[in-house]
Parts: structure tokens; C-alpha cells; sequence
């Protein structure tokens, strides 16, 4: 949560907004596994991260990817929006937008966010209940999305 201070010195808990990517070649998701010295340490998640204060959505999906990927990529949809206030190991109540992406190159290495970046088979996934924050949630829903496109983006 960010406390907002806004005219005759009201106040506000207001909450953060985060991106996420969702990327997939040759029939493998994009996955990262988080550092141990942030939240959620050592699970495997999508690459995204916070929004910064002067980027739109798209920049900072496309910026979070490259920092802990070091893919570059090309948005192809929204696909997802939660508002859910009650994201599961979600303290800051985060509004999250995750985006279809497609690869189109690796150009760098990751930053220390990630200690593992792995193209792993769908078929391989890690329990998607295992996954960071709600990120298996919303692979699952990617994977229905997959075999039966429906209309996006979907807002939870």
C-alpha cells in the first residue's frame, strides 16, 4: 500500500500497480525464479514487476521483462487485469496487468531479481499452485486461453 497525502492534508492508502508477462515459443512459457532476498524468495513466477512512476503499462511490461529475462519482446494482447484486493502473499494489494507477449530476441543477461530464467515446457510446469503470488492462477487461465480463445482481457 502507498499512503497518498492530497489536499487540506487528507490521506489515502492507495494501491500499486504491477505487470506481468506472459511468454511463450515453441510451446514453453518464459519462467523466472525469484531471488531469496525478495518476496515470495525461490519461487518460480512470470517475469513483471512494479509500475514506474513515469512509464505507461506497455513500457513497463516490456522493461520488466528485458531486467529479469533479458528478452526483448512484442506485445501481442492484454490478456489479464486483477483488481482483487486479496491477491494470494499479496500484502500490498497490487492491481496487476499481464500481457500476452511474443519473443523476439535475447539481448542481456538478467538482473539479480532472478536466479534462474528457464523456457520450461508446458508440459513440465511446476505445480501451479507453487507459484508465486497468483501466477499460477493466471498461467492456468492462459492455458484454457490456448486451446480455446475467448475474449480479453479478462477482469477478476
Amino acid at each position: 500500500m502507498i499512503t497518498c497525502t492530497f489536499e487540506k492534508n487528507y490521506k489515502a492508502k492507495l494501491r500499486h500497480v504491477v505487470v506481468h508477462a506472459i511468454v511463450e515459443k515453441s510451446g514453453s512459457l518464459l519462467l523466472v525464479k525469484r531471488s531469496m532476498d525478495i518476496i515470495e524468495p525461490g519461487k518460480w513466477a512470470l517475469p513483471g514487476g512494479f509500475l514506474a512512476r513515469d512509464e505507461t503499462l506497455k513500457k513497463g511490461v516490456l522493461r520488466e521483462l528485458l531486467e529479469e529475462t533479458g528478452w526483448e519482446g512484442e506485445i501481442i494482447a492484454l490478456f489479464h487485469i486483477t483488481s482483487n484486493p486479496n491477491r494470494p502473499h499479496e500484502d500490498r494489494q497490487n492491481v496487476a496487468f499481464s500481457f500476452i507477449i511474443k519473443p523476439t530476441q535475447e539481448v542481456s543477461k538478467p538482473d539479480k531479481e532472478s536466479t534462474e530464467v528457464e523456457w520450461v515446457p508446458i508440459e513440465k510446469l511446476p505445480p501451479l499452485d507453487e507459484m508465486a503470488f497468483d501466477h499460477g492462477e493466471i498461467v492456468q487461465l492462459y492455458l484454457k486461453y490456448r486451446k480455446i480463445p475467448f475474449s480479453l482481457p479478462v477482469v477478476i
